[in-house]
């Protein structure tokens, strides 16, 4: 399964916010087995956010989509996720008494802090999505997340990510497994080994070099799980060990 990360948002472009959506999103993924082929962090542009949704819904299994799903008027994703697919947006009724239960509760448990502030809450703009979209509701988001054919619409907020991506997570596999192998053999020193691997297995292959004091490593990646193994002893036989120092 290859997927796509599309990851919306002025404000990480701008370096305002940093993007840990999009790391911990890769992360799940590749545990599951899937690869993540492409990641992309575009503006709160409707147009732009149209056509590369458009574009990855076509090319690849599945697209994640996170941020731009509040109820400002930089928050245009889901109509944008509408605009990909041709179709226009409609309020399903069980969306919308869903966010108006948990509106109504909001303001009881805090009536100070709703009597300070002039929210102007709209709940059919709120619960609108794409028509035919499956609604994802979670305890934790206010504005629903959903599904349209092979686009997943997440929110920005980490927390409510989380949440939101756990309740669809079984949707997302695949046969890809990883490998790797510590080394202290600096990364410039390693080209006969990447290439070797790659000649006499079938798998893909990186380098990543040491930081922080950790040792660097050669990760391995296949969907045979003979085959990782196999790449991997003859990788552990061509470099030098952590401790060695060498």
């Amino acid at each position: 399964m290859e997927v796509a990360l599309v990851t919306v948002g002025d404000e990480l472009l701008a370096g305002d916010t940093e993007n840990t959506n999009a790391t911990w999103l890769a992360r799940q993924l590749t545990e599951r087995g899937a690869t993540v082929a492409r990641m992309l962090t575009i503006p709160d542009d409707r147009a732009v956010i149209a056509r590369w949704v458009g574009d990855f819904a076509d090319e690849f299994d599945a697209v994640v989509v996170t941020g731009g799903l509040g109820d400002t008027p930089d928050d245009v994703t889901v109509e944008a996720v509408a605009d990909a697919f041709g179709r226009d947006l409609e309020v399903q009724p069980e969306v919308r008494d869903r966010v108006a239960e948990k509106a109504r509760r909001y303001r009881e448990e805090n009536p100070e802090y709703y009597e300070q502030h002039d929210f102007d809450l709209d709940l059919d703009e709120t619960a609108a999505l794409p028509a035919g979209a499956r609604p994802i509701q979670t305890a934790e988001s206010f504005n629903p997340g959903c599904v349209v054919e092979n686009v997943y619409v997440f929110p920005g907020f980490p927390g409510e990510l989380k949440v939101m991506f756990d309740a669809v997570a079984d949707e997302f596999g695949g046969d890809a497994v990883s490998a790797s192998v510590a080394t202290s053999t600096p990364e410039g020193a390693l080209r006969h080994v990447l290439d070797g691997v790659r000649d006499r297995f079938d798998v893909a292959v990186g380098s990543y070099p040491a930081r922080r004091g950790e040792p660097g490593r050669v990760k391995v990646t296949g969907t045979d799980p003979d085959e990782v193994e196999r790449a991997v002893e003859w990788v552990d036989e061509q470099v030098a060990d952590p401790e060695d120092g060498e």
